[in-house]
Order: structure tokens, then sequence, then C-alpha cells
């Protein structure tokens, strides 16, 4: 067992010996080291004022992801490189990104421009050749300006990525690669005692016999939402397990018919697989926070908190997935929507994690649909998330819909009514809709907050059913996107 992180800081190995559980990496970087480059803004993970890059060896070489430093907790970077916004300069010499942000004026009272430099950072160690404006766009949906304005900021990282990559950092990427494998090591990670720790097992059978020990610590994987407990919530957590030094736990799996994924697997890694079941769904998990949140946040960890306005419960619900939980030497299977019985309550015993989760992949005979409306495009919580799966006949009859939403009860949850008035009917039948649109209203009692009304829920949650059912059904001259799936548009046509 090891009793200290590790991590490298301007090439040099940083080990730390105490370290309480909740410490965040901003914390750590600011009041700690003194690097007060990146600033704290929201302290929730959505202003991207704290955004450093997190550098992991892979494949031989090193991998910077954009992170919001003020909800992760310094712990998660052992065995990674950090690099902020005072480590890129070459002596004298600006980095590409800061040199482009000055000649096309892209700050003015600078508070988040090292989180917009970051983030191009990432953008630029992570790609090759030119970018265009949709790839930036995405790369700082997670950084607001409230002075400056985009566009100046936009065409800096267009003009930087037009140019080939030259930096200190691709000089020394096999160099970095090395020392990063070399303090990566197999042990488990415990930092305190038995009332106070931090801790990172190293393996799925360590993190078991922890947690049947303490089931009473909190599980942290991307801390994309236990972050904002500390910040926030102002919680006291005396025992934290981290899950992403175990081994495996990370895994994605593509069996052919399904789609196996680990606990620890973040977003962004999973993002390409989900792409491959549905257009839909993967921009879905495009529009999951931002990249910095991508890049911890896992899929799993957004099931197991239970929130009823989680953006992938409902998609994953109608796919059928299902979860694997284990406590102590037992595991068990069962269905994603079986793991939600009330507000905050989930079918999970004490001592019991999820492990993984299977998705089972689209048959030919099926349609699938899933919607995110939310007062933002990017880098919001849902207001009402919907998701439609359909299994049609060769003469278009509905053998089985199943249709879930998030935002509209206590859990995300099935619209059992509306499934059995589609059921047996013509995917063009008007008269099946309209018992389907009537049964909606009776499966739901939505519930009223500061992101929608429940009236605003109730048509909204109406207007998506419409919308999947025309997608679906192929109705001539049906325009019901602004982005997303192109071949809604030439229906007519066909």
């Amino acid at each position: 067992m090891r009793e200290s992180i590790r991590f490298v800081r301007r090439g040099k190995i940083v080990e730390i010996g105490k370290v309480d559980p909740m410490t965040t990496l901003l914390d750590y970087l600011r009041l700690s080291e003194g690097s007060t480059g990146t600033k704290e803004g929201c302290g929730e993970g959505d202003c991207g004022a704290c955004t450093v890059a997190i550098g992991r060896s892979r494949g031989g070489k090193v991998v910077y992801e954009p992170v919001n430093a003020c909800i992760q907790l310094l712990g998660m970077v052992d065995g990674s490189e950090i690099v902020t916004v005072e480590d890129l300069a070459d002596g004298p010499t600006l980095h590409p990104i800061q040199q482009a942000m000055v000649e096309k004026h892209g700050s003015q009272c600078g508070f988040c421009t090292p989180g917009f430099v970051m983030s191009l950072f990432a953008l630029y160690q992570g790609t090759e050749g030119p970018v265009d404006r949709d790839e930036i766009n995405n790369a700082i949906a997670g950084n607001l300006c409230r002075c400056t304005g985009y566009r100046p900021i936009v065409e800096a990282g267009l003009s930087v990525c037009a140019a080939p990559r030259d930096d200190k950092f691709r000089k020394t990427v096999e160099d970095m690669a090395g020392i990063l494998d070399f303090i990566t090591d197999e042990r488990d990670v415990f930092i305190g005692d038995d009332q106070r720790f931090f801790a990172a097992p190293a393996s799925i059978d360590g993190l078991a016999a922890l947690y049947a020990q303490h089931p009473d610590a909190v599980l942290v994987a991307g801390a994309t939402d236990v972050g904002l407990w500390i910040t926030k919530q102002l919680r006291e957590l005396p025992k934290i397990i981290h899950l992403g030094r175990v081994r495996g736990l990370d895994g994605i799996e593509d069996t052919g018919r399904e789609v196996l994924i680990g606990a620890a697997a973040t977003y962004a890694a999973v993002e390409p697989f989900m792409r491959g079941i549905d257009p839909d769904l993967g921009e879905l998990f495009r529009r999951i926070g931002s990249k910095q949140v991508r890049a911890r946040g896992t899929v799993v960890g957004n099931v197991a908190n239970g929130s009823p306005i989680g953006d992938t419960p409902p998609a994953l619900i109608v796919l059928g997935a299902s979860m694997e939980l284990r406590r102590g030497d037992r595991a068990r299977v069962m269905a994603v929507e079986d793991f939600y019985i009330d507000y905050g309550k989930q079918n999970r015993a004490a001592g019991e994690f999820v492990t993984g989760m299977l998705i089972p992949k689209l048959r030919a005979d099926q349609v699938f649909r899933c919607y995110k409306v939310t007062k933002r495009f990017d880098q919001d919580i849902s207001s009402v998330m919907g998701a439609f799966r359909f299994t049609l006949d060769d003469q278009g009859v509905i053998q089985e819909a199943r249709i879930a939403y998030g935002g509209m009860a206590g859990i995300p949850k099935r619209a059992k009514g509306a499934e059995a008035a589609l059921q047996g009917a013509g995917i063009r039948d008007a008269a099946a809709w309209s018992k389907a649109f009537e049964a909606l209203r009776e499966d739901f009692a939505p519930m009223d907050d500061h992101r929608a009304s429940a009236s605003y829920r109730a048509e909204t949650a109406h207007a998506l059913l419409g919308k999947a059912l025309l997608e679906a059904a192929g109705t001539p001259s049906s325009r019901t996107r602004l982005v997303g799936r192109r071949e809604d548009y030439v229906h007519a046509a066909e």
C-alpha cells in the first residue's frame, strides 16, 4: 500500500503524503503552490476559469484533457501531469495559443482567459490538422466570457490550429510518457486513518473489500457531481474512495451485439461507442456538460447518483441497459430502470457498488430517438429529457414501444400507458398517436422547479413523443431538426 500521491509538475515528480480527502486541485494550486493563474469562478465546473490540462500516459504518448480544477479532488491526479497556464510559455516566448490570443485580441478583463487558453491547449495537443469552427466551439463550450465576446477567441483557436503543432510539450512527449509510466504502480493508495481518508484501490477486489469495511464512504469516479457537494453544499466527506485507479474499471468493449462499459469509463471515452449505436445517442453525449466535464464524468456515475434529471438514464432505460452491482464477493445484475425506487433512493444495499453496464445495440427493426431540452443548447441541465425506441415489423406495425423521460418525475421513468397505447398500431396510425398522447398525461404528474413549470414539462413531453413518432414514421416533408440527423430532412425525396 502507498500512503502518498505522485504527479508531475513542470517536469519534476511531486509526492505528497498528507492529502485531506476534500482538498481540491484548485485549492492546492492556488493556496499551496501559489499558481494563481488558474482562477476560481463559479466553483461548480460551469464557467471554465479554473481549467487546467491533465496529461496521462496512453499507448506510449501523453494525452492531455481539460479538467475543471475546482471540482477535481487532489488525490484523483495521482499518476498524471498537471499543466497550468503558467507552464505554457517556453522561457520568454509565449505558447502559440497565448500568442494567438494576443494577436486576435482575445482578452479584455482577463479573468476567463487562462481557462480559454487551457481548453484550446488541450485541443491543440489532441489534434493534428486544421480544425473547423464547430470543433473550436465544442472545445470552449465549457468556458464563459462576459466582456471579450467569443469571436476573437474562436479566431485565435482557428489560426493557431491551422499551423503545424510545434511546442515544448510535443518535443518532450516521449520523455514525459516515460516519467508518468515510472510513477504509476499497482499498489493501493490509502492516505489517512479509519476515520478520515482518501483511498484509491488498484483492483476490483481491493475496492470491494474496502467499501465493505467502510460502507459510509463516498465513491468518486469523476467528481463532477460529488465535487459540488464540497464546493456548494459544503458537506463534510471524511471518507472518499476514488475509482479511477481500479484496473479494468475504465474498460469499454463492443461485442457486436452490445457495448460493455466499466464504472470508471468517462463520457469522452464512451461517446464514440454511443454514436455507433445511434447518432442521437452520440449527440446526447456530446451535449452532456462540457469537454472538461466529459473528460472526467462517467456514464455509470450519472446513473448511480440517481438524479431525476440525469441525461443518460432515459436513453439507457429504453435501450434495455443493465448494470452489474457488487457487494463483497457477491455480484448481481439488474435492469437500469429497476435501479430507481424513489427520489434520492436507489436499489442498492450498503457497501454495494456498480462495477459496469451492458448496453444492447439496436436491431435492424428498431428505431431510436432521444432529445434533450434545455434553456441553453450547450452545457446545461435538462428541463425534459425524452428517449424512444420503436420495434417495427415489415408492415410498419409497432411490435414494442419503449418510452422514458427524465425531469418528469422524482426518478427517470417509463411512460407505460403511452407504450401500451402504441402497441400493435401502425407507426402512422393517427388514432393510436392520440391515445398515446392522452395516456402520457396520465403517466406523469410533472414537477415544478426553477428549470421548468409542470405545464411546460407536460407540453414538452407531448411534443417530443410526437416528434419521435413523426421521425420514426418518415412522414413526408417533416422538418423536425435544427441540428442533428440529416436524414430527417429528405423524407419527401424518398
